[in-house]
């Protein structure tokens, strides 16, 4: 089975979705699962993971509906407070909700450097393996070690870093983030989403080649087994279509054997996700 691992569905209203910009109009719309459909399936992929792009419960709870109503919703990472007094019992109506299957915070706009490392969210994330919820990190490059440590305390947690911890790759970023990804890496229980890249590269110049170079190293931490393939659809649409933003992985391991092939477009997602729907 071949599963998109980043999808976003949303019904557009720009007071909610403030962080789509005036130079981001081709997703100034509504996306809904046969929007996705439509694209995916030519490619072969059959199912997906839904994920937050609000920080509410309302967005949480609505993605869950629609994973009741398409059966291509395989799994949803939702969001909820993992820093307020009311989470053990967020996190109980939501897992009422079998498709539920992990949590984000949008830590990429946080302004503390650390904040991934405060007390409250620390307690947060231990909810979380209680629950046997994964937890997505969403970080810019520089917030990678903090990640790292936060990942320290929780060495039978499962993590999914999304979109390979979003190096710069429109100013070339590359040193210092590769060496933090091989930290990160180091730890055996983060999985990492191969999502992400074309919004990171010059929307209008990037290259399938210059592309390849980060997931070089992505490849060299992580190794294939922990690596899984992800759209970031429908963002990705400011850069390029859904076939090509896919077809920058599937060219890069079309070489390889096909188990390792059928991982990452895959089985991996699955392993990461522990007891995502199968339909």
């Amino acid at each position: 089975m071949r599963l998109d691992a980043h999808v976003h569905f949303w019904r557009y209203r720009e007071t909610e979705y403030g962080w789509i910009g005036d130079d981001m109009g081709a997703i100034r719309r509504d996306f809904v699962p046969d929007d996705w459909r439509k694209v995916a399936e030519p490619l072969g992929f059959e199912g997906l993971i839904a994920v937050q792009a609000r920080q509410t419960l309302e967005e949480t709870r609505r993605l869950l509906e629609l994973a009741e109503q398409h059966p291509v919703i395989r799994g949803v990472v939702g969001w909820v407070d993992l820093r307020g007094p009311a989470l053990d019992e967020h996190l109980e109506i939501l897992r009422d909700h079998t498709r539920l299957v992990g949590v984000r915070h949008v830590v990429q706009d946080e302004p503390e450097e650390a904040f991934m490392l405060q007390a409250d969210f620390l307690r947060g994330i231990k909810h979380l393996g209680r629950c046997e919820l994964a937890y997505d990190i969403l970080v810019r490059a520089p917030q990678l070690p903090a990640a790292a440590e936060m990942v320290e305390h929780f060495p039978r947690q499962r993590f999914v870093l999304n979109h390979i911890g979003k190096p710069n790759i429109a100013d070339g970023e590359m040193a210092q983030w590769a060496t933090d990804i091989h930290v990160l890496a180091e730890h055996d229980n983060v999985f990492c989403k191969l999502s992400g890249l074309v919004t990171e590269a010059d929307w209008d110049g990037w290259t399938v080649e210059q592309l390849h170079g980060y997931l070089d190293v992505v490849f060299d931490a992580f190794g294939h087994e922990r690596l899984m393939i992800g759209s970031d659809w429908p963002v990705c649409l400011v850069a390029g279509s859904y076939a090509e933003t896919m077809g920058v992985v599937m060219s890069y391991i079309a070489g390889m054997p096909e188990d390792v092939q059928r991982g990452i477009l895959g089985e991996n997602c699955m392993r990461a996700y522990g007891g995502m729907s199968e339909g």
